[in-house]
C-alpha cells in the first residue's frame, strides 16, 4: 500500500513538472525573453540568488557538463547578461555574476512569467493554492539539499 502511494506521488510529479516546464518556456518565449532559453533563464535565476558563484557550481545546478555550461555562459556573456572575472584568490577560478541587463532581463522574464502563472493558479480555491504553495516547499526542500535555489 505505502509503495503504491509513493508510485502515484513520484508519477504526477513526472507527469505535472514537464507541463509546467512547457507553459514556462512558452511564457518566457512569448514576452520577450525569445533571446534567452529556459536553461540561460535558470543560470541567471540561480547568480540572482548567488552572486560570485563559480561555473562549476552553476554546472552543477543547472545539470550540465562543464563545458556545455562553459558554452552556455558564452552567450550570456555575449548579450551582456553575465560577467566572468578572475577570483581574487585563486586566478584558475572564475566567478560570475549578473550585469545590470542581466538583472533587468531576469527581473522581467520572472515578473512576466509569475504574472501569467498566477493568472492560471488565481482559479483554484484558496485553500488549494495554499497546498500548492506548500508542497512546492516540500519539493524544494527535497530537490535542492540545502543549496540556495
Amino acid at each position: 500500500m505505502m509503495q503504491e502511494v509513493i508510485d502515484e506521488c513520484s508519477g504526477e510529479v513526472l507527469e505535472v513538472v514537464p507541463l509546467v516546464m512547457r507553459d514556462i518556456r512558452n511564457q518566457l518565449r512569448k514576452h520577450g525573453a525569445t533571446e534567452i532559453s529556459v536553461p540561460q533563464f535558470r543560470v541567471l535565476n540561480f547568480l540572482g540568488r548567488n552572486e560570485g558563484a563559480s561555473l562549476s557550481r552553476v554546472a552543477e545546478y543547472i545539470g550540465l557538463t562543464l563545458p556545455s555550461m562553459s558554452a552556455l555562459v558564452d552567450s550570456l556573456v555575449a548579450g551582456g547578461l553575465v560577467t566572468r572575472q578572475t577570483h581574487p584568490e585563486d586566478r584558475r577560478r572564475m566567478t560570475l555574476t549578473l550585469t545590470k541587463g542581466g538583472r533587468a532581463k531576469f527581473k522581467s522574464s520572472r515578473e512576466s512569467t509569475a504574472n501569467y502563472l498566477g493568472q492560471k493558479l488565481k482559479h483554484l480555491s484558496a485553500a488549494d493554492r495554499v497546498t500548492v504553495t506548500k508542497c512546492m516547499k516540500i519539493l524544494r526542500t527535497i530537490f535542492t539539499h540545502g543549496e540556495v535555489a
